[in-house]
This record gives structure tokens, sequence and C-alpha cells, in this order.
């Protein structure tokens, strides 16, 4: 039996997990711009991010299971504002990543609560290797993807490549977005 601060933690976890459920249906609205008329949604754009965020810092002296673990997190706010297109952020006024985080973790028990405002803080500060790390995967896998969108014959993104390329700022992010440009997405396949 479990008494009901328990049933309230777990509560609070489960309605917590149904809000993160919604990345899986949250596009990525930016590539509406270029025509993509199904685009990625936030929670597959974290999956790469997270991924990408431990293998850059497993070969920059990082924690690859920290990188990894602000990945999940960086993009989790999107449940409350939607995913909004860089060209709208100078019309709007939207509060912090870490206030709407706040918010957010109000449901979990304390813990679970502190590990994810800690993660999304390290992110935004962007002051730790791990932090660093996170970052550049955000700007390579928006560079992948535009990659990727190119090669599926969509015009126009360009812009999405330049911008993602030159704010990457690790020596080993900084070849991944050159191999990634020089390399076919399908190029696995012939491995």
């Amino acid at each position: 039996m479990t008494d009901d601060a328990t049933d309230r933690d777990a509560a609070g976890v489960v309605a917590f997990a149904y809000e993160m459920g919604v990345l899986k249906r949250l596009r990525r609205a930016g590539w509406w711009h270029v025509g993509v008329r199904d685009p990625e949604s936030v929670a597959e754009h974290s999956l790469r991010v997270a991924q990408l965020e431990a293998l850059i810092a497993s070969e920059e002296g990082g924690d690859p299971a920290r990188a990894a673990y602000l990945g999940m997190w960086h993009d989790s706010q999107e449940t409350r504002i939607g995913d909004i297109p860089h060209s709208a952020k100078p019309y709007l006024e939207v509060a912090s990543n870490e206030r709407i985080t706040e918010d957010q973790v109000a449901v979990l028990p304390e813990a679970a609560a502190k590990s994810i405002r800690e993660a999304v803080a390290e992110y935004e500060a962007a002051e730790t290797i791990e932090a660093r790390c996170a970052k550049d995967a955000d700007r390579l896998e928006c560079l992948m993807q535009a990659v990727e969108y190119g090669e599926a014959g969509y015009k126009r993104v360009t812009g999405w490549i330049e911008s993602s390329r030159a704010r990457i700022q690790t020596d080993f992010g900084q070849r991944l977005a050159e191999a990634a440009l020089q390399t076919s997405p399908l190029a696995w396949r012939d491995r």
C-alpha cells in the first residue's frame, strides 16, 4: 500500500510524462517556411540532439551521459509555448526556459524536479563543457536536418545550414558539421 504523498508523486510524474508526450506531436515550425509539410517533431529532434551531445562530449572530454541528459530537456518547454521559429522571436516576449521549466516540474517530487531544473539552467548558461557540447549538438542536428531536407528536394535550406554551422563552437562539433556537409545522408547504407 502507498501513502498519499507517494500517490501524489506518482501522479505528478505521470502527468509530467503525458505533457512531455506532446513533444511527439509538436512539429518544428521553422521548416514550414521552406515548404516541408510534415517536419520532424520536437521529440524526434531532441532524440538526435541527445545522441549527438553524447558523442561530442565523449570527444571533447565531457561526460557523455550528462550532455545527453541536457539534450533531453533542452526543448521540453515547447509543450507550453510551441516551437517558435527564429523569425517570430523578435516579436514575442516569452518567459525564460528556466521559468517555464519551474512551472512544468512543480508537480514532480523534489529530487526529480531539481534534476530537471538544474539541467535546464546548465544548458541555458552554457558554462560547462557538457552544456557547450549540448548547444553544438542542437545546432548540428539542425544543420543535418537541413541537409536531409535539401536532399529530399526542399529548396532554400542554406540559411539553416549556414547559421547553424557558424554557431558551433567545439572542435569536434565543427569537424562533424564539415563532415555532415560532405557526406550523403544515405552513406550509412553503403557500409
